[in-house]
């Protein structure tokens, strides 16, 4: 039997003693995870030792690009792509839907957008999940059906396959139940090895911030745009890190299917969409079409994205990506027929009048998962048809027994349950302060 070439209980303990592993130690660690020499255990206890004690930026870039190599790195030279490849991702809320009009926009604008994105887990809401209520879209497609969807339409949303960075699919799935999750050196390795993987040649980060936001205080959320940013940029990646509001539900919907009829909405009338979901959405445009070189300015970015939007391309790239992966033809022109609706559509009304001045926007994510609208964990099979419509915003004028949402349900129970807890969600009083839609870029 051949000599390790390190221990991995030793390493462990430089870990845990506060000292700085090697680009060798890391490397091996990784390779432990892939290869399932290291148990469950050690990759727990180095998580803890890695919680407890951080590691350094060239720490964080060696974990990252190790974890990246771990699996498949596409590469699209060989397609003769006649734009770059740019990606966003979003650290996660309640109602963020914007990955789904912001594809297809930057795609409608000559980008080409290969976005892995993630189910939902605790209160926040996931872009595959929201996907997968579409009949027959294939959200986990080979590579060949893949790269062909990215360059015929310019963009494809699909899952993480088991070829992707799976030493952070093990890694993640360990740190979920041993709660070391809230490190920011680990938040960042495990993002940036799968969007790394996916051959960018840029990216944008929205971290989130706020009650419904995983990085729940604006110091933590700093904390995660600067680590992403530097490590993704020594990776070779340009990178730039948008930190906005996550105080209020985004847009109008919360749920999937209910999401998804949002989207085709937004796409196909966005005088309509909701203010704030519309801005963000086209803010994010601007700086994915600005850092890939498309636009030369945020300005000029902003004014392609939304042209974009208003004469239509973007609806008919987002239904072609759809048609291609396996769903139907006719969502735009016929979504509603595509959907179950629940048995129980009721307003949630609201139980005084005044201002909406803030929300629980956590606690109304978990109300979600309580209908099955989301998981407890990963196993759990989802209700699709349930969610939230119409919801209010902060700022809203209302009187008693306006509506707060429109709940679509399966039960008279878990109506009840909802007009129970969104009714004590959200904050009604004579005046509200609406918090900045983006508080910083890095």
């Amino acid at each position: 039997m051949a000599l390790l070439k390190y221990l991995p209980q030793e390493l462990i303990r430089k870990k845990r003693d506060g000292k700085t592993l090697t680009n060798s130690e890391i490397e091996f660690i990784v390779a432990g995870m892939t290869d399932m020499s290291f148990s469950d255990s050690q990759i727990a206890a180095f998580a803890m030792a890695v919680y407890l004690n951080g590691m350094s930026m060239d720490e964080r870039v060696s974990l990252t690009l190790n974890m990246m190599n771990s699996g498949d790195v596409l590469s699209w030279g060989d397609l003769n792509l006649k734009g770059p490849v740019v990606d966003k991702h979003s650290t996660g809320g309640v109602g963020d839907k914007v990955s789904l009009m912001l594809a297809p926009i930057v795609a409608a604008c000559g980008g080409y957008v290969p976005m892995i994105s993630g189910r939902g887990l605790g209160h926040t809401g996931g872009t595959l999940d929201k996907l997968e209520s579409i009949p027959g879209y294939n959200s986990v497609p080979d590579y060949d059906l893949f790269r062909k969807t990215v360059k015929d339409v310019g963009c494809a949303i699909i899952g993480q396959t088991s070829r992707l960075a799976p030493a952070d699919q093990r890694f993640y799935s360990i740190r979920d139940i041993t709660g070391t999750v809230e490190s920011v050196s680990l938040i960042t390795a495990s993002i940036l090895s799968k969007k790394l993987a996916s051959g960018l040649d840029a990216l944008v980060m929205d971290v989130k911030t706020g009650n419904g936001a995983f990085c729940a205080s604006y110091e933590m959320a700093q904390d995660v745009a600067k680590s992403i940013a530097t490590v993704a940029t020594n990776a070779g990646v340009p990178t730039r890190c948008l930190i906005t509001d996550m105080n209020q539900v985004l847009g109008t919907t919360v749920g999937n299917s209910v999401e998804i009829l949002e989207c085709i909405a937004f796409l196909t009338s966005p005088s309509s969409a909701e203010k704030r979901l519309l801005k963000i959405t086209l803010d994010l445009a601007a700086h994915m079409l600005n850092i890939s070189g498309i636009s030369p300015t945020l300005e000029s970015g902003f004014n392609k994205a939304k042209r974009a939007l208003e004469n239509g391309s973007a609806a008919e790239v987002f239904e072609k990506m759809v048609s291609t992966l396996g769903g139907p033809k006719d969502l735009i022109s016929s979504p509603h027929k595509h959907f179950a609706s629940t048995p129980l559509i009721k307003p949630i009304v609201a139980e005084k009048s005044g201002v909406i001045s803030s929300m629980d926007v956590r606690d109304i994510g978990l109300s979600m998962v309580a209908i099955k609208a989301g998981r407890v964990k990963s196993t759990d099979l989802i209700d699709h048809s349930v969610g939230l419509s119409n919801f209010v915003q902060i700022g809203d004028a209302i009187s008693k027994g306006d509506t707060i949402a429109m709940a679509h349900v399966n039960s008279t129970s878990d109506f009840e349950m909802l007009q129970n807890r969104i009714s004590k969600s959200v904050i009604i009083s004579e005046a509200a302060n609406e918090n900045p839609l983006t508080y910083s870029i890095l």
